[in-house]
């Protein structure tokens, strides 16, 4: 699973080209609609306490009630595409099994599985990376909650790449970052680490408060409909 996902320069490039939606007629409209899409799926997240993450392995609930979801829509970095807020630092209970790789400090991390209890990593392992994992880990006390819970709406992202920054827009994943919280979300948790793993729920749903969000990879019951 090289970075790029094997792709050579030029089909690179067009990918890069979907992702930031220049092979659309109308590029700034479309991130105009993605933008009005990410309001109203904030709109009902904000309603919300608790999320709910299912998928093969995977069974993890985390409270974000009281924080801020934010809308990344193309201000912050490009491509982009996600909603994310910071999840109250002791809530996270259950287990995650993130199914798509990455490189992170030159290395390839693949198949972590983490257990939590009271907001904290209590198990941890990997099929490729497990040395690096449990290192970063290690880094501080801040390191072993997490930081963030993101959404990814992005669409013109088609596959997975390894590259973290591309693939936690993909659209129907969800990413959960593990140490330092953004605090204009209302998160605390300190931590010289931020690392992003990402989970498709392609095989998998996300739940608010129990109702479906995501289902198998595609949004239901947002009012704004989903541009692509």
């Amino acid at each position: 699973y090289p970075v790029g996902a094997g792709m050579g320069t030029e089909e690179f490039r067009e990918y890069l080209k979907g992702a930031l939606f220049l092979d659309r007629e109308d590029p700034v409209g479309a991130w105009r609609a993605l933008s009005r899409f990410q309001e109203a799926l904030i709109g009902r997240l904000s309603q919300g306490r608790e999320l709910r993450i299912q998928a093969p392995g995977t069974d993890l609930r985390l409270s974000v009630a009281g924080r801020r979801w934010i809308n990344s829509d193309g201000r912050r970095n490009m491509p982009s595409g996600e909603v994310f807020t910071g999840p109250l630092e002791d809530s996270a209970e259950g287990e995650v099994r993130f199914n798509l790789p990455a490189f992170v400090g030159g290395r390839r991390v693949e198949g972590v599985y983490l257990r939590f209890k009271g907001g904290e990593v209590v198990e941890a392992r990997a099929e490729v990376g497990e040395e690096y994992l449990l290192a970063a880990l290690a880094t501080d006390e801040g390191a072993r909650r997490l930081g963030e819970v993101g959404i990814g709406t992005n669409f013109g992202l088609t596959r997975p790449t390894g590259l973290i920054l591309l693939d936690e827009k993909m659209g129907g994943t969800v990413h959960l970052a593990l140490g330092r919280s953004y605090p204009e979300t209302g998160g605390k948790n300190p931590s010289a680490l931020h690392w992003d793993l990402v989970l498709s729920l392609r095989e998998g749903s996300l739940l608010l408060d129990g109702e479906p969000l995501v289902e198998r990879g595609r949004f239901v019951g947002v009012s704004e409909p989903h541009p692509f």
